[in-house]
C-alpha cells in the first residue's frame, strides 16, 4: 500500500517509524511548519520532520490545509491508498479525507468514544482514570467521531505522569497502526460505530494549572500535578513567589502525625525539613511534595530544594 503520513510531535514519530519498519511504502510525510523555540527563538523542525529527513521521505509543511487548493492537488497526485494521521494538529477537510482509496486512518490516545479532542492522554491522568488506551479509526469530518477499527487498553499507574503515559501510548499506537494497516490490506478490518455516549478532552489552558487549595482534594491536587507534568507544571504561591510542583504524593499516616490538623488552613506547611521533606495540608488529606521548582530556578528533588531554600512550618501556600 502507498502510505501518506501526517503527524507532528514525538507521539506521531513513533507511528511513522513503526510503519516504516513494517515495510510499507511511505510516499510522503506531512507535518507542521518549523516553529521558533527557546531563548534564541531558533526555528525547530517537528520530531516527525526530523525522522522524515533521516529516512529521505518527501516532506510537506503547509501552513493550512483547508482551502489550500495547491496542497490538495499535490496529495491527489501522490495517489495514496491510505493516509495515516497521528497528532497532526490540523483538521482535515472533506477534500483530503476523500482522496485515499482505503480511507484516512487516525491513531487516537484514548478508548473512544471517551475523550474525543486534542488532549485525551492529559485528561485521563487529570481525572485520575485507572485505564485508557489507543483507538485506531476511520476519519470523517467530525472531531474523532469516525468508525473505530482496533483498540488496546492499558492500566494507568497511580503515580504515572502524562509524559510517562504519553511515551507508553506512543509505542502502542505505532504497533496498533501497523496491525490496522495489515487488517485493511487483508480486507478484514473491523468497523464499529461509536455511538453518542462520549466525553470531550479539550486543549489545556494555563489557568487550570493553579492549585486551588480551598476546593481541590488531596487526590485532585496529585492528579493535577501529574497530569500537567511535563506540559506546564501545576503551580502555587508562597510569600508572593511562584512555586511549581512536578511530583507529589498522598502522605501516609505513618509519615506525618499532626494534632488538631483540622484547625489549619488548607495549604498550610505541616512539615518542612531537608531530611523529612515537605508536607502540606489539603482539603481532605496531606500532600507530600517530591519534586519542586522555585521561581526562576530549576526542577529538583524536594530535599535538595529545602537545603537551599527556607520554607517555614505553618506558612501557607496560596
Amino acid at each position: 500500500m502507498r502510505i501518506l503520513f501526517m503527524g507532528t510531535p514525538d507521539f506521531a514519530r513513533e507511528s511513522l517509524e513503526a510503519v516504516y519498519k513494517a515495510g510499507y511504502e511511505i510516499i510522503g510525510v506531512v507535518t507542521n511548519p518549523d516553529r521558533p523555540k527557546g531563548r534564541g527563538m531558533k526555528m525547530i523542525p517537528s520530531p516527525v520532520k526530523e525522522y522524515a529527513i533521516e529516512k529521505g521521505f518527501k516532506i510537506y509543511q503547509p501552513e493550512k490545509v483547508k482551502n489550500n487548493t495547491e496542497f490538495i492537488e499535490e496529495i491527489k497526485n501522490l495517489k495514496p491508498d491510505v493516509i495515516c494521521v497521528v497528532a497532526y494538529g490540523k483538521i482535515l477537510p472533506k477534500e483530503i479525507l476523500d482522496i485515499p482509496k482505503q480511507g484516512c486512518i487516525n491513531v487516537h490516545g484514548s478508548l473512544l468514544p471517551k475523550y474525543r479532542g486534542a488532549a485525551p492522554i492529559q485528561w485521563a491522568v487529570l481525572n485520575g482514570d485507572k485505564t485508557t488506551g489507543i483507538t485506531t479509526m476511520y476519519m470523517n469530518e467530525g472531531m474523532d467521531t469516525g468508525d473505530m477499527i482496533l483498540k488496546e487498553e492499558v492500566t494507568i499507574g497511580d503515580n504515572e505522569t502524562t509524559g510517562e503515559l504519553w511515551d507508553r501510548l506512543s509505542k502502542i499506537g505505532g504497533d496498533l497502526l501497523v496491525e490496522t494497516l495489515k487488517r485493511i490490506e487483508e480486507g478484514n478490518a473491523p468497523r464499529e460505530k461509536q455511538g453518542e455516549d462520549f466525553t470531550l478532552a479539550p486543549m489545556l489552558d494555563k489557568q487550570m494549572a493553579k492549585i486551588d487549595w480551598e476546593n481541590q482534594t488531596a487526590k485532585q491536587i496529585k492528579n493535577l500535578v501529574r497530569g500537567l507534568n511535563p506540559i506546564m507544571g501545576a503551580y502555587t504561591f508562597l510569600n508572593g513567589k511562584k512555586i511549581k510542583f512536578w511530583k507529589v504524593d498522598l502522605a501516609k499516616e505513618s509519615e506525618v502525625m499532626v494534632e488538631e490538623i483540622e484547625t489549619f488552613a488548607n495549604g498550610t506547611v505541616i512539615v518542612s525539613d531537608p531530611k523529612d521533606g515537605l508536607f502540606i495540608k489539603a482539603k481532605d488529606g496531606i500532600i507530600k511534595v517530591v519534586e519542586i521548582q522555585g521561581e526562576n530556578a530549576k526542577r529538583m528533588p524536594i530535599q535538595d530544594f529545602l537545603r537551599g531554600n527556607n520554607i517555614e512550618e505553618f506558612e501557607v501556600f496560596k
